[in-house]
């Protein structure tokens, strides 16, 4: 096995035929289920529709708003401490955080109770606008989780409290070597 870091490629999408981007590809994809991708497109397509009539406003402009409201600012990641495990907060990288948003997006459009996808779809689309829903529910409860460990977060170096071994220390005029 090798010990040289290896660069992790990630898969290129194609972006899609009606709106040109590559996040909403990525977001149709999250949506498809059992490899059915047209019936993953048109739900996704009517949502838009609905979007569109609701609120007049372009779809895909509705849709990035929706990802940035529905990224997270920060999340928790376990790390093992002598014999305890602590929830360490971390801010998530730019990919990350638009894939969790799609995430839950999908995930608790799925749990919604209107009649059809594309209904469920574009009213959690229009909830996150309006910063309620269970996205954005989600989101707040990750936030709080991490506020309330924010004692276990990664503490940086102090900065120059402590010179370097060597160097002159103002007060003494003498050198700091032992």
């Amino acid at each position: 096995m090798s010990r040289k870091k290896s660069t992790f490629k990630r898969n290129q999408v194609i972006a899609d035929f009606r709106y040109q981007s590559k996040n909403v590809s990525r977001f149709i994809n999250y949506l498809m289920h059992d490899g059915k991708k047209t019936k993953a497109e048109s739900i996704f397509y009517k949502a838009c529709d609905i979007l569109q009539q609701k609120t007049e406003l372009h779809p895909l402009e509705v849709f990035n708003k929706v990802i940035e409201k529905a990224s997270p600012l920060l999340e928790v990641k376990s790390r093992r401490v002598g014999g305890a495990t602590y929830m360490s907060p971390v801010e998530p990288r730019e990919h990350r955080k638009v894939i969790l948003a799609m995430r839950w997006l999908v995930t608790f459009s799925r749990a919604r109770n209107e009649k059809s996808m594309a209904d469920k779809l574009a009213n959690e689309f229009i909830d996150v606008l309006n910063s309620r829903g269970a996205t954005i529910k989600k989101k707040e409860d990750l936030f709080k989780m991490a506020e309330s460990n924010r004692v276990f977060a990664p503490h940086k170096k102090p900065s120059a409290s402590v010179p370097p071994v060597g160097t002159k220390t103002p007060d003494t005029g003498g050198s700091n070597d032992k």
